[in-house]
């Protein structure tokens, strides 16, 4: 079974993953034990945790959605059960004894048992054309596909974890970012009804800060119920319903340089998606084979022993049996056999095309979300970050109305916002990049790390 070479790259996508927005600060070595996978990887955080805090970083996420996700016991059992069928196809076929009484409850000479005779013989199929062989090795590689559907749902599943986990850590971080502009927003209102009271500015502007306040405070009770929800579809994952840590740690502002498309390409066979279809292409072939050889007749030998009552001897019985294929010679056996492999060959190319563009539509989706972070980065979030100094100051001074300075407040907090999302998008769209090729971007490409302050 080939499916090794493949899964330990594949696996290598979701768990390197947390190489760009993982916790801590120096490196470490963790063991997962369900892939016998040795992954070592960098960490480092974007939130500073509380101490005694318990935390949950993405490797022990991974782990635990490994260890206790229902589905993959599942599938477990599946290979189990196709491991047993393989083993059943193998299997010699068990002989038959017959027991045969002739001649009795008759009359005269033949009354009761007085003339009865006796057969007690051993039969035993016999298997021609290879087919017991040919349909173990059909077993076999239909356990080798049940081995590639696991890798895929293992993965598929790891993926998930891994954007779940996204989410959190975006969630944490869009709550201290509305509880920022909820303090904030408190201290502008202080500081409006100071110069109320000293008759500088209006009792309007005084009410504007008051509904502003407000404003903040619900954002940030709907930014913590989110959280809250994120998280319970994070512990899902590992069939809890009941969330036993209080913080994810994590770095979503890293942000790498992006290879080039055609470079990735070339690794679509690492998908097991992709690569199960060499696998399904033997199994269809052996199926092929096995119905040829079912045309085959097979033969049936005997041997026993005869007990002649009437004149107490014993004597040997022999057969053999051989059907005549004269009308059955699994014409129909063979012609579906034929067609499910043609069929085989196309849904493999519709595969590739399918995964292709997959990896297209991906690939677009994580360069303008790289765009998109990195301009926001760069060239809006600091410019927002400056006109709200600028216009906090300068309403302070007496220069800018509060109208000036509320709204520049509120473009500062926008852009965070957008900021934050188009990095969380950036992270889940390189998961699901990776997914696709089977391969950990940073290793394709020279990691270039920058850091921002998200609040």
């Amino acid at each position: 079974m080939r499916i090794g070479r493949f899964v330990l790259p594949v696996f290598l996508v979701v768990v390197m993953t947390s190489s760009a927005w993982s916790q801590g600060t120096d490196a470490f070595e963790t063991t997962i034990s369900a892939t016998e996978t040795e992954v070592s990887f960098s960490t480092k955080s974007s939130v500073v945790p509380e101490p005694g805090t318990k935390v949950l970083t993405l490797a022990e996420a991974l782990s635990l959605a490994l260890k206790h996700n229902q589905t993959l016991s599942a599938f477990d059992e599946e290979i189990r059960a196709r491991d047993a069928a393989a083993l059943q196809a193998g299997l010699l076929s068990n002989p038959v004894l017959g027991v045969e009484m002739e001649n009795f409850a008759g009359k005269d000479a033949l009354q009761g048992f007085d003339g009865a005779e006796t057969t007690i013989a051993l039969s035993q199929l016999v298997e021609l054309g290879g087919k017991r062989l040919k349909r173990r090795q059909v077993a076999t590689l239909e356990k080798d596909l049940a081995g590639w559907d696991y890798q895929s749902k293992k993965l598929d599943m790891l993926t998930a974890t891994a954007m779940s986990f996204i989410q959190v850590l975006a969630a944490q971080e869009q709550v201290a970012q509305n509880e920022q502009l909820a303090l904030l927003a408190e201290q502008t209102l202080g500081a409006v009804a100071a110069r109320v009271e000293a008759g500088k500015v209006p009792p309007l502007e005084q009410t504007r800060a008051k509904v502003e306040l407000a404003s903040a405070r619900t954002a940030a009770g709907k930014a913590r119920r989110e959280l809250v929800a994120s998280r319970h579809r994070l512990v899902a994952f590992w069939g809890r319903e009941r969330t036993d840590f209080s913080q994810v740690v994590g770095d979503l502002t890293t942000l790498a340089p992006l290879p080039a498309e055609e470079t990735i390409q070339g690794l679509l066979g690492n998908n097991p998606d992709v690569a199960r279809w060499g696998t399904e292409l033997e199994q269809r072939e052996a199926s092929l084979n096995l119905a040829r050889a079912q045309a085959v007749p097979n033969v049936t030998f005997s041997v026993g022993v005869r007990n002649l009552r009437e004149s107490d001897n014993n004597a040997l019985v022999a057969g053999i049996e051989l059907p005549l294929p004269f009308f059955d010679r699994n014409q129909g056996g063979v012609g579906e056999a034929r067609a499910n492999l043609e069929k085989a060959r196309r849904e493999r190319l519709a595969a590739e095309t399918e995964t292709l563009t997959g990896l297209a539509e991906a690939w677009q989706s994580l360069s303008a979300a790289h765009l998109e972070s990195t301009t926001l980065r760069d060239e809006i979030l600091p410019g927002a970050q400056s006109a709200f100094e600028i216009a906090e100051f300068g309403y302070r001074e007496g220069k800018f109305d509060f109208l000036v300075m509320l709204d520049a407040q509120r473009t500062l907090f926008e852009v965070k916002g957008q900021y934050l999302q188009a990095l969380a998008t950036y992270h889940q769209t390189r998961t699901e990049l990776e997914r696709l090729i089977g391969a950990p971007l940073e290793k394709l490409s020279e990691t270039a790390t920058q850091y921002i302050d998200l609040r």
